[in-house]
């Protein structure tokens, strides 16, 4: 049997980025590297990296997040970047987004510990909650699906003039080329590639930015929110 890996102590630039909420980060570390890992939420591999990797790499997605936005993080996983950002961003109001129940469980479970009452957790796939998760400011997301299809699940999420943030890798720059076509027929209105975590992660985290315009989603989504405005309207009559 494998012995398992050892979750390192936390950097010390961990305390400038989680500031009193350091304790909460160094928590939720070793919920990762013991239930995350025993639940099948987060490779054992990912264990010695959990803080450069992971932890630290999500926290500083709050450099180029608006202040106090609600947030909708789609595929949320294990939290990431979901609940670093919240460690970090008490003005913010997030929505962890996760349609697997080991998943939410596993989510709710650590908000309880945590204290986080700044963040819900809601089980469902990013293209049947519409209508029943409000939208919001930003949607962000990590390691969920290549960018084209990414796109047509959290841009319908967004309020109008609203703005997607996904963390990616080295594909970055690929991707959003590729997927040109289908965020213009989304409602895209900008795309940037952003690099964040200046003197905290090396290499820098990739941010690929998406705005949108008055029409989230495009033409192909605007009935079905109207539809779903107006059955949430008559669901509150009653």
């Amino acid at each position: 049997m494998t012995e398992a890996a050892e979750l390192p102590p936390a950097p010390e630039v961990a305390r400038e980025v989680f500031g009193d909420r350091v304790d909460d980060a160094v928590r939720y570390a070793e919920l990762l590297a013991e239930a995350g890992v025993q639940r099948g939420l987060i490779g054992p591999r990912e264990v010695p990296r959990l803080w450069e990797r992971h932890l630290l790499n999500c926290a500083v997605l709050s450099e180029v997040v608006p202040e106090g936005v609600t947030v909708c993080d789609v595929g949320s996983g294990a939290g990431l970047p979901g609940i670093p950002l919240a460690l970090v961003r008490e003005d913010l109001k997030i929505t962890l987004l996760e349609p697997l129940l080991r998943r939410t469980n596993f989510l709710t479970e650590v908000v309880e510990l945590l204290g986080l009452d700044h963040v819900t957790v809601a089980r469902g796939r990013a293209e049947e909650v519409m209508g029943k998760v409000p939208p919001v400011h930003v949607v962000t997301a990590r390691a969920v699906a290549p960018l084209d299809r990414l796109a047509t699940w959290g841009i319908p999420l967004l309020r109008p003039y609203g703005e997607m943030l996904a963390l990616k890798g080295d594909t970055a720059e690929e991707e959003l080329k590729s997927a040109s076509t289908a965020l213009s027929k989304l409602g895209a209105v900008g795309t940037s590639i952003l690099h964040v975590g200046e003197g905290v992660v090396y290499p820098l985290s990739t941010v690929v930015r998406v705005e949108v315009g008055e029409s989230p989603g495009g033409v192909r989504f605007a009935a079905k929110r109207a539809k779903a405005a107006r059955t949430s309207r008559t669901r509150r009559r009653r």
